[in-house]
């Protein structure tokens, strides 16, 4: 798995598990459903149902960026400056923030730059990061993209 791929899965997991008490009600539906399964029509209605909270995900797809990391940051004993800063940004979604591994993300995301400059390499990746959250369907908000 890519490194953006563990960032994007954190964030939008997080905001996934906060969405997690409205899911209790949607198996509620099916399992009613089940209750008249005998009725063909019924039962598949209920999977259509079932599969709107699944195709649910849609809304989940504007997860609230800055919302998921400042919830995060919160629950967190440290500092960290999680909008300027990737290495912070990694440490709050608790994966390897070392310079290998923010190289290996330069790499997956085509930095040009020089590697060994990782003052401009880290800024760069930052706004790469948020901008591609974006992409995926994160709300981020503009100042974090530029």
């Amino acid at each position: 798995m890519s490194i953006f791929s563990r960032i994007k899965d954190a964030i939008f997991g997080s905001a996934t598990a906060q969405e997690a008490p409205q899911a209790p009600s949607a198996p509620a539906q099916p399992t009613q459903g089940a209750g008249a399964a005998p009725a063909g029509t019924t039962a598949s209605t209920t999977q259509g149902t079932a599969s709107t909270p699944a195709s649910g995900s849609a809304p989940m797809s504007q997860v609230d960026v800055e919302a998921v990391l400042t919830g995060l940051a919160a629950k967190k004993g440290q500092k960290l400056d999680w909008r300027k800063s990737i290495v912070d940004l990694m440490k709050l979604l608790d994966l390897d923030s070392s310079l290998d591994a923010r190289k290996e993300l330069a790499k997956e995301l085509n930095y040009t730059g020089d590697t060994s400059d990782s003052a401009s390499m880290n800024i760069w990746l930052h706004k790469q990061v948020m901008a591609k959250l974006a992409a995926s369907g994160g709300k981020v908000p503009d100042d974090l993209k530029s």
